[in-house]
């Protein structure tokens, strides 16, 4: 298959929430919106070649529920005739942005006060609006489907992004330690120092897109009431001005659940998103330099839906926090004004919600998707899987060029490796922030490695 025949349109659209509009990225504190200091945007990457069709969004945002992802995917194929499945839907987790839908707990949930909306996550008033935005960008970029080539090209940066949990002196692990602290013993995994760039370029050798790979948690607004895009947003901006006009550039993020721009060694560390962003472009500009051209244009798409276990709640858990919600019906404020709730109160909702769940069905689904690119691909994740995963998957497929999204689909919580779950720490801590069995991650690093293999026979 020539590259010729491959089609591809870029769009984007403006998804900045009004002021007001509660801020996600916490648990359990109030954050309207009190400054725009940058815009959002969700970056449409519509791609067609024989009878496979698929559109890839990058939203500018900290999550999406399972329910608006659908809900979202399903007005896509109405519209325009997309197989839902192949409207994939990616959040970079910049955390000084809201979600689409809540997170926390499911909508019937009854333990959270209605006149506090926000403990839940997300804000009403947002969805609808950004959905909306996310539709018209796939629509234009669908519009502007024309031929082209595709491009890649890696780097390496390690200035930017490491992993934020450490090995302390008693074995325990521990997210985030005090920098520097005597009672380190050593980083508990890797991070990933990638740098991957994908360019799609017209037969005028005018780009139409560029898309951009890079693995860590965008944090630098949290927890404040400013809005800004993070390292993504000011990565894609620095790369659009440099393509010139008519080019988006879509910024995927990697498995980031324990990889973090705070490098808890260095107690001189400047943090600043757009220094950052900055480093990621200016080792992205080198990659350019020595890109790899595709002879084929292939276009390949895979899908598994899996069932996983949802983590066994013992009986003393269960009992455990309700005995909390029965000694704390309201939320346990941390202040008088009451913008912040302690985070043992929203977790004993959240396991009760979970247990909740399980009774129903100890199943849930986890959606995994596969794309073939030429000699490129993209597996596509929900969650926040540990870069471990994510390093076996580059590692085992058989791709020259393999990237991973991260938070795909909707919303997962956490997947932390089996060898985390016996050092605990806050990811592993059981909620719906935290559900599957120690396992999980392990079963869907095996599926994305079946299912690329299948890509590349």
């Amino acid at each position: 298959m020539s590259s010729s025949t491959l089609r591809a349109g870029s769009a984007r659209a403006d998804i900045t929430p009004a002021m007001g509009i509660q801020l996600a990225g916490d648990i359990g504190r109030v954050r309207p919106t009190e400054e725009i200091r940058e815009r959002l945007y969700a970056g449409a990457l519509a791609l067609e070649s024989g009878d496979t069709r698929l559109c890839l969004v990058s939203l500018d945002l900290l999550g999406i529920s399972t329910e608006w992802a659908s809900e979202i995917r399903a007005r896509a194929a109405r519209r325009f005739g997309l197989d839902p499945a192949r409207v994939i839907l990616h959040v970079v987790q910049n955390h000084a942005s809201p979600t689409i839908g809540h997170c926390f707990v499911k909508e019937s949930c009854a333990l959270m006060p209605a006149e506090y909306p926000w403990l839940r996550g997300g804000d009403e008033r947002y969805n609808e609006p950004a959905a909306s935005a996310i539709l018209n960008a796939i629509g234009n970029a669908l519009a502007a489907l024309r031929s082209v080539r595709v491009e890649t090209g890696r780097g390496i940066d390690g200035r930017v992004a490491f992993n934020r949990r450490f090995v302390m002196r008693d074995g325990s692990g521990r997210c985030h330690p005090p920098t520097c602290s005597p009672d380190i013993l050593h980083a508990e995994g890797p991070a990933d120092p990638e740098v991957g760039v994908m360019r799609l370029v017209a037969g005028d050798d005018s780009p139409v897109a560029i898309l951009l790979h890079h693995t860590c948690h965008p944090c630098h607004g949290y927890p404040e009431r400013f809005v800004i895009g993070d390292w993504p947003g000011a990565w894609a901006e620095l790369a659009r001005r440099a393509q010139g006009k008519g080019c988006e550039a879509l910024v995927i993020n990697g498995c980031c659940g324990n990889i973090h721009h705070a490098n808890h060694l260095d107690p001189r560390q400047v943090h600043d998103h757009r220094l950052m962003a900055g480093r990621l472009q200016e080792t992205a500009a080198a990659a350019l330099g020595r890109m790899t051209r595709h002879d084929s244009g292939e276009l390949r798409f895979a899908r598994r839906v899996l069932r996983l276990p949802l983590r066994r709640l013992a009986d003393s858990e269960v009992e455990e926090a309700r005995e909390y919600l029965r000694r704390h019906p309201e939320p346990e404020w941390n202040d008088a004004a009451r913008t912040s709730v302690n985070w043992d109160w929203v977790y004993a909702v959240m396991r009760i919600d979970l247990k909740d769940t399980q009774d129903r069905d100890p199943l849930c689904d986890y959606e995994i998707a596969a794309v073939r690119l030429g000699d490129a691909a993209l597996v596509t994740l929900m969650g926040e899987p540990f870069v471990e995963a994510q390093l076996r998957i580059k590692r085992e497929s058989p791709a020259p060029f393999t990237w991973v999204a991260h938070f795909c689909h909707g919303y997962a919580g956490y997947l932390p490796t089996s060898d985390a779950f016996t050092r605990g720490g806050y990811e592993t801590r059981t909620s719906n922030g935290s559900k599957f069995e120690p396992d999980a991650l392990e079963t869907v690093t095996r599926t994305s490695i079946e299912l690329l293999k299948g890509l590349f026979p």
